[in-house]
């Protein structure tokens, strides 16, 4: 294996394992949420302690929809952002160490969360939606390629 194509492998890896982490924190903060009697004050709180303005926009509209959401739904949140966690932590050990497998289902994984990211965008556009569907475009398109050039050597 190349460097150059080593640093890219690795690069993909923590951008795995950076996703998996956030993953981790979203569904653990969501678990907590289950035994709060306001969720929307518990949020505020902790969004004051990382300086994000109370009164801003996104932040009231966000608190606005879990204000009355139901425990099970923090608990549904909390389980799939493990369960995508766990997809993305085998994603990024396995390119970390360069395994054939992880490129295989990285390439298969992520290629196959682009119908879903592409609806997503269509529902609710951001740029940072797009900006991620463009990363997993181009991770699935670098894999794709690297995996047809190792075979055919």
């Amino acid at each position: 294996m190349k460097r150059q194509d080593s640093g890219l492998l690795r690069l993909i890896a923590v951008f795995k394992l950076v996703k998996a982490l956030t993953l981790i924190v979203v569904g653990i903060g969501a678990l907590r949420l289950i035994h709060t009697n306001n969720a929307a004050d518990t949020i505020t709180r902790f969004a004051g302690k990382f300086s994000f303005n109370p009164g801003a926009r996104y932040l009231d509209h966000f608190l606005a929809k879990i204000a009355n959401l139901p425990p099970r739904d923090f608990r549904d949140v909390g389980i799939g952002s493990f369960v995508y966690a766990a997809l993305f932590l085998t994603e990024g050990v396995g390119l970390w160490l360069a395994k054939r497998w992880a490129e295989w289902f990285t390439a298969i994984i992520t290629g196959s969360l682009i119908p879903l990211e592409i609806f997503e965008i269509h529902r609710h556009p951001t740029v940072a939606k797009v900006i991620v569907l463009l990363l997993n475009i181009a991770i699935v398109a670098y894999l794709i390629v690297r995996i047809r050039r190792d075979s055919r050597a």
